[in-house]
């Protein structure tokens, strides 16, 4: 059976996720994270996507990215890959694979989930029980967004620029969304979409990419459809 293509919109705010090959690690030493980082900076820049958030865990990755193009993060990851890919083989001597399969993605509804879904990405390592607190990670976007340090690959998403009207309010308001923890429900909603790769938000915003793409976006309960009360 053919596989399904991606739900893929230009402007649309993507969360994406690659694993390492059998869950092996992906990064060995500080070199690999900088290496990735920089290819994941200049693909992105070639095929104008935009990374608002990321999080380099020891074998996989999550990244916030929003496309300006149809295909523009298949591309990325594409490119990406290749290149990130042959310098990790040739640096540990090894061949084949590195990554398990396709990345997996979904559209996020930017006003009711997209700084939920910052969080979600940036908390990895302190949910992971690698750091205490999220800015004792060096390898992901939080140092940006919550502190204002300067990272050439981070671009800030309309919804983060609405947290205040400079620089430091929006860091000040961005750290005390950190405050409040995740539910456990919604949690497993965030896991739950991308693992399906819909698109996670309200009905009306699910209803609006259905209409688009004429494909399902949302995850239907089986028995009866999901019902998401609208905000």
């Amino acid at each position: 059976m053919a596989r399904q293509p991606r739900l893929d919109l230009p402007g649309v705010p993507q969360h994406v996720i690659q694993r390492g090959n059998n869950r092996q690690p992906c990064f060995l030493q500080e070199q690999d994270y900088r290496f990735y980082l920089e290819s994941l900076r200049e693909a992105s820049k070639q095929t104008s996507c935009r990374v608002h958030a990321y999080v380099l865990m020891t074998n996989h990755v999550h990244l916030l990215v929003t496309p300006e193009g149809a295909g523009a993060i298949s591309h990325v990851m594409q490119r990406l890959g290749r290149r990130y890919v042959a310098y990790f083989n040739q640096a540990y001597h090894r061949t084949g694979t590195l990554w398990e399969g396709r990345f997996k993605a979904c559209l996020i509804d930017s006003e009711r989930y997209l700084l939920t879904c910052y969080r979600y990405i940036e908390l990895n390592p302190v949910r992971a029980a690698m750091v205490d607190t999220p800015e004792r990670y060096a390898w992901s976007s939080y140092h940006a967004n919550a502190c204002g340090v300067d990272d050439r690959l981070v671009e800030p998403h309309a919804e983060y620029l609405s947290l205040g009207s400079n620089a430091e309010e929006r860091c000040k308001a961005y750290r005390e969304l950190f405050l409040d923890a995740i539910s456990d429900d919604r949690l497993d909603e965030i896991r739950s979409y991308v693992q399906k790769q819909r698109a996670l938000g309200t009905t009306r915003f699910q209803e609006a990419i259905e209409a688009e793409l004429d494909r399902v976006a949302a995850i239907q309960e089986r028995g009866r459809p999901k019902k998401i009360v609208q905000p």
